[in-house]
């Protein structure tokens, strides 16, 4: 194959894996890190690393179920293990997904709030064009449109590499030692763990694998693009706690964050008050933005598949109303919850924490599906399926157990 003709097929196939991790780096991850950097400066930083291969690992097996059966995870769930199985998968989802959507209009609310929009002007907003975006295009606008939100999360890097925290303050911070006795630092350990690997990303991965048409010529390429998706979210992470240490350092160390705009005051010495504003508002905007796509979407094709309708972006409202319909209303019902919620910063770690919480099922039904339904010429060797089975015990006992000490139970 040619050069060109790899690069068009490479470009042709980039999508899913990038967007759904764009939007693991939604308003409520962006507000967890920027918590985590305000509270404890750097001292979370390495657990962003830590998660990268593990949250690659746990996302590559939807690529590799959705690639070979061409099925959702709804659908594999519901053959498998029949249809009662699939409601209750359905059910933990559509929890995880009433959090995260009231989180990322919660984050829109709070960009506008930025520049003097109320909320009542940017909710109705942003939900009507979350609808039209979908109800009006194919699945490959859709992922153009979202990707490209979705950057706009990169002006938080670029934030961080401003803050310029220096080599010696970053490995001082990083090696610091683990107040693992606290209570509120457990708390944001086990949200920072719930912010990786969220419910919603596996079934939206899956489905989206699925109806973009991804073969078995297309697995190496789809691999690539979970694993460069994997190191960008986490780089994102990284970026906004590492901007919050660094503009909370001195005397503003250790307070906490209770609003987007105390992140703003926060980030004002280090940026100034307009680019402190306007950063914070593009990197949360497109956070949001992209999520709630994501989110609504992995509803859609999860109620829909476990309920044997069609599901797909390709096909007309008339061809799939139920698909179209729980898109739909699940961006409304987000967008009307937000108007009544309280502080975004402890409704976004809650959120997290909800996540880490319904890891278990979520996470085990996964693995047992992909053991049993993955054919044999793609199927886990041993050893990696053992260091599968290692990565998502770990992360669901490091959400569950650390969340128990942080709650003293």
């Amino acid at each position: 194959m040619g050069g060109n003709a790899w690069l068009r097929r490479a470009l042709w196939v980039v999508g899913p894996g990038l967007m759904v991790m764009l939007a693991d780096t939604d308003a409520g991850s962006v507000v967890t890190a920027a918590q985590s950097g305000a509270r404890w400066g750097f001292r979370l930083l390495a657990l962003q690393v830590l998660l990268v291969p593990v949250l690659y690992l746990v996302m590559e097996l939807t690529v590799r179920l959705g690639i070979t059966t061409g099925k959702g995870y709804a659908a594999l769930i519901r053959e498998r293990f029949g249809a009662g199985w699939a409601y209750v998968l359905v059910a933990a989802l559509l929890v995880s997904v009433a959090g995260a959507l009231v989180s990322e209009f919660a984050g829109i609310a709070g960009a506008g709030e930025l520049f003097g929009l109320p909320p009542a002007l940017t909710v109705p907003l942003a939900a009507g064009l979350l609808v039209l975006l979908v109800v009006t295009g194919g699945y490959r606008r859709v992922e153009v449109v979202g990707i490209s939100l979705g950057l706009l999360e990169l002006t938080f890097v670029g934030a961080a590499l401003f803050a310029h925290p220096g080599a010696h303050a970053l490995m001082s911070g990083v090696t610091a030692g683990q107040p693992l006795g606290n209570r509120s630092y457990l708390a944001l350990v086990a949200a920072n763990v719930g912010a990786v690997v969220m419910p919603w990303m596996l079934f939206y991965q899956q489905g989206a694998v699925v109806d973009k048409g991804l073969q078995l010529r297309h697995l190496r390429l789809a691999r690539i693009d979970t694993a460069v998706g994997a190191v960008l979210t986490q780089i994102v992470m990284g970026a906004v706690l590492v901007a919050t240490a660094v503009s909370f350092a001195g005397r503003h160390a250790g307070r906490s964050l209770s609003s987007i705009g105390q992140i703003s005051v926060a980030l004002t010495p280090l940026l100034g008050g307009t680019a402190s504003r306007l950063v914070l508002a593009l990197g949360m905007l497109g956070a949001a933005f992209v999520a709630g796509i994501v989110v609504s979407l992995a509803a859609a094709w999860a109620v829909s598949e476990a309920a044997g309708r069609p599901a797909s972006l390709n096909a007309r409202v008339s061809r799939a109303p139920l698909f179209y319909a729980i898109y739909a209303g699940a961006v409304l019902a987000g967008a009307v919850a937000v108007l009544a919620s309280g502080s975004l910063v402890r409704l976004a770690v809650d959120v997290e924490i909800v996540n880490a919480l319904l890891l278990p099922l979520v996470l085990g039904m996964l693995v047992l599906v992909a053991r049993r339904e993955l054919p044999k010429a793609h199927a886990f060797g041993r050893p990696r399926f053992v260091t599968v089975g290692v990565a998502a015990t770990g992360v669901v006992l490091l959400g569950i157990l650390w969340l128990g000490f942080a709650l003293g139970l």
